[in-house]
């Protein structure tokens, strides 16, 4: 049988201000359990929220990257229901009035760009965490995260495979990360995605959904909603039905189970919020916005094929994240541009491999862009190989010095007088006569043996260039 699958997703990022969305709490991640938690946050008597107006400037900053409606009449809404890490009994979020409208965002899957809407963005408190398993049998309520502002961005059910849902994932947090609205770290909660799966027969009514929570990774989304589909699709044809329903996605035995029934908006008991007045967005406001929005990945990935004249997979991976875009750039510069794609090549290989070896961020690599420019001046000039600059980078990276000191300490220099390396190239040559005659009787292969050779004599500080040359000129 024939099955179509909708999947919509539903994404909570943490917006990056020092203190929550309706109080002056502090956000940062890690603090002792409900010691960030104030009267306001607590919902006590005769406390009042006021509006954090950093929450405003980001929510209007995704909007212009996503090509969507900017709510110029914003409406803060109470959302009514009773869960132990919600202190006030409600959530103070935006219904009937979002901060963002209806827009776009473009995904590609194996070469194929695909258009999925989204249908909004609204701005909302974050509840508390329960912690379970503390104390044996016991669970406890900490509130420090109740009151962080959140973004709450809600596609449309355009994805049709739990590929496409990963794709559109990552596209919107690069996106959010290049704005500068949200660290996107999935580890601490910073970036949550929640999966609405649903299976139906080609040109069907949309079936019942099912909602996949708080899922803290790419391939965790993958493996819960590839889960969810086959569960749906043997559910229906066993002759049962799919239950509207909050499930939770089990990693270590790659299964989905039931948390609770998915309620109806209704059943929220939604009102306009009494103490929080409308926010009433300018046109002025926006241009203001839009006049310190970044270069967005999409422009930069293609700026980058022109202007370097990159690969598509070398912009698509140095446009991965802004730090990394921003560091290729200074090192072109430090290099007066004179071999984009040399830089290119150092930044996707050894030192991308060297940030992920040791876990670390762009911006927290020892070897600076203008180290790593440095050493690159030393290549284009022939002091240094690409292979002798293997060397050099591992020394940097191990704190011992910048490029040049590096090559003056250890005596790196390249062998580049024409007349020593001839002497390499003679000695070789006279050493190995049968592979000479080997090479001459059609066995071209011997041309990399005579080169090895000659590298090892020379401790591989001959200029690779000039050794083939001149074996190439002796051999003729």
């Amino acid at each position: 049988m024939s099955w179509e699958v909708v999947i919509g997703l539903e994404i909570h990022a943490q917006l990056t201000t020092k203190s929550k969305i309706f109080s002056g709490s502090s956000i940062a991640y890690g603090a002792a359990p409900n010691s960030q938690a104030c009267n306001v946050d607590l919902g006590m008597p005769g406390m009042l929220p006021v509006l954090n107006a950093g929450v405003i400037n980001k929510s209007i900053a995704l909007g212009l990257a996503l090509n969507a409606e900017i709510g110029r009449k914003s409406v803060f809404d109470r959302k009514n229901y009773m869960y132990p890490d919600l202190p006030k009994g409600y959530q103070t979020t935006q219904l009937e009035f979002p901060i963002v409208g209806q827009g776009t965002l473009e995904i590609e899957i194996d070469g194929e760009k695909k258009v999925i809407g989204v249908t909004r963005a609204h701005l909302e408190e974050d509840a508390g965490k329960s912690n379970h398993g503390i104390v044996p049998g016991m669970s406890g309520i900490d509130l420090n995260r109740a009151g962080t502002p959140l973004l709450e961005i809600v596609s449309d059910p355009d994805m049709s495979s739990a590929k496409e849902a990963v794709a559109y994932a990552k596209k919107m947090h690069e996106l959010v990360q290049y704005l500068g609205i949200c660290d996107g770290n999935m580890q601490e909660g910073s970036f949550r995605v929640d999966s609405n799966v649903s299976i139906r027969k080609p040109g069907e009514p949309l079936g019942t959904r099912t909602e996949l929570k708080n899922i803290n990774s790419f391939k965790f989304i993958e493996k819960a909603i590839e889960f969810e589909i086959e569960r749906q699709i043997e559910l229906i044809e066993n002759g049962g039905e799919v239950v509207q329903e909050t499930r939770l996605y089990d990693s270590e035995n790659d299964t989905t189970r039931s948390m609770r029934s998915k309620e109806e908006a209704n059943d929220y008991r939604y009102f306009p919020c009494p103490d929080l007045l409308p926010v009433i967005i300018t046109e002025e406001d926006i241009e203001a916005v839009k006049a310190t929005m970044p270069e967005l990945p999409d422009a930069k990935r293609v700026r980058f094929v022109a202007e370097f004249g990159l690969s598509d997979y070398d912009a698509e991976v140095l446009t991965g994240s802004r730090e990394m875009a921003e560091f290729f750039e200074a090192v072109v510069a430090a290099t007066d541009g004179k071999d984009a794609k040399l830089c290119a090549n150092w930044m996707t290989s050894g030192f991308a491999a060297a940030l992920n070896k040791d876990g670390l961020a762009v911006n927290d690599a020892p070897v600076t862009a203008e180290m790593l420019a440095g050493m690159l001046k030393r290549i284009m000039d022939d002091t240094i190989s690409g292979k002798i600059a293997k060397q050099v980078f591992e020394a940097m990276w191990n704190g011992e010095g910048s490029a040049d000191e590096i090559i003056e300490a250890k005596g790196l220099k390249q062998i580049t007088d024409t007349g020593a390396i001839e002497a390499l190239v003679d000695e070789v040559l006279a050493n190995n006569p049968s592979q000479v005659e080997a090479y001459k009787g059609g066995q071209e292969k011997m041309m990399g043996y005579f080169v090895g050779q000659i590298m090892k004599a020379s401790g591989g500080q001959a200029n690779p260039g000039q050794v083939n040359k001149m074996l190439k000129e002796k051999l003729s």
